[in-house]
């Protein structure tokens, strides 16, 4: 892969797979969820190893640190390569906690039955009685 001298840091946080979308990255630092030392990024500005951001997402909150400048997305394996994730272990905590309402299925063995489990109660009572 060629050496990039010069990336935005849009394109970069994109190319990480940060963010989703190219214009998400950018509408992320437009609205301030993208920060270097405490002051909100614009989506033009260069990145350079070593430079660290603080990324607030949908999902969680991200601490990174540039080790190598990416331009073009590419496979996650290869994306975890360009950056250091070190965000504080309670951020971590906070995420992994959150994703659980976020799935959309319900937490095993709580709240009304599935279709599949009211169907092998059914069986296992000896089938549907009409009162």
């Amino acid at each position: 892969m060629k050496a990039v001298e010069k990336v935005r840091i849009d394109k970069y946080l994109w190319s990480i797979r940060i963010f989703k979308t190219r214009s998400l990255a950018s509408a992320g630092c437009e609205s301030g969820r993208v920060k270097m030392n405490g002051v909100a990024v614009k989506a033009a500005r260069s990145v350079a190893v070593n430079d660290i951001y603080e990324i607030r997402t949908e999902g969680r909150k991200w601490v990174i640190q540039v080790t190598g400048l990416l331009a073009n997305r590419v496979q996650f394996t290869e994306a975890i390569k360009y950056y250091n994730d070190i965000t504080p272990e309670e951020d971590k905590q906070q995420h992994r906690e959150a994703s659980v309402f976020q799935t959309g299925k319900r937490p095993s063995k709580i709240g009304r039955p599935t279709k599949k489990e009211r169907r092998e109660l059914d069986d296992f009572m000896g089938g549907e009685e009409d009162f």
